[in-house]
């Protein structure tokens, strides 16, 4: 494990990554998911895709980075972009799983791999409308500090810089972002994931001009029992963009 400092929008952030296979040329970044971290990409991925140099990134403020700043996805996506500069690293494939998945887009590799990713916003629910819209008429009273009974479970333990991120980034919609892709998108998803649905895969993939759904048994996390299935597809489609 290694950890660069990277000088964005005067602050410092410790942004901690690893590689693997380090002499291998062709390189496949892998970006965890809010709240997760590479670790447990790593332990996911690791022992596949041996003809490829991996690098595995806590995003900041997750895992071992540190993040002091309220941030947006474009945010994430120029901070690796920094730390990829720093590494010399190229964009040949870049895989990101839930959150991580937009910041894989913005980064536009020429290959993109979409785990479960988010960026299709999802309406909510009736529920989930109520409780909003109770907490905000308690903030006008100056009872937000019953905020706890009412934020995501992503979110409780969230530092206060972190807890702006997180407002900043769950509601965003990527539609257009998704459409304007040109590289190759391979889409691997769950047949059973409640937190970024099925129909959002059905969405990106009619969005993106050059992309192939793969749909898993599971949920959210489906990927970590069907890892070497997707670095099957992985290396597949990255071997089509040498055919032309």
């Amino acid at each position: 494990m290694a950890v660069k400092s990277i000088r964005y929008n005067q602050h410092t952030l410790d942004i901690s990554y690893e590689i693997l296979n380090p002499h291998a040329k062709v390189d496949i970044i892998i970006l965890h998911g809010w709240g997760s971290n590479k670790n447990l990409m790593k332990n996911v991925f690791s022992p596949y895709m041996d003809s490829f140099r991996h690098i595995y990134i806590d995003l900041p403020g997750f895992g071992s980075s540190t993040c002091n700043m309220a941030l947006q996805t474009k945010d994430y996506a120029r901070i690796v972009e920094l730390l990829m500069i720093h590494m010399n690293v190229s964009k040949d494939i870049i895989l990101g799983h839930s959150f991580g998945g937009k910041v894989a887009l913005l980064l536009d590799p020429a290959v993109l791999v979409l785990v479960a990713s988010a960026g299709i916003y999802v309406e909510k629910s009736f529920k989930i409308k109520a409780k909003i819209a109770l907490f905000k008429a308690l903030k006008v009273f100056g009872l937000a500090k019953f905020r706890s009974f009412f934020v995501a479970s992503d979110a409780k333990s969230l530092s206060e810089p972190m807890y702006q991120t997180f407002k900043n980034a769950v509601n965003e919609d990527f539609s257009k972002e998704f459409a304007e892709y040109r590289g190759k998108a391979l889409l691997c998803w769950g047949e059973s994931d409640t937190a970024t649905p099925l129909s959002s895969a059905k969405k990106i993939d009619k969005l993106i001009l050059d992309s192939h759904l793969e749909v898993y048994e599971g949920d959210h996390y489906f990927f970590m029992k069907h890892a070497k299935n997707i670095a099957k597809h992985i290396e597949e489609t990255f071997l089509k963009t040498l055919e032309h």
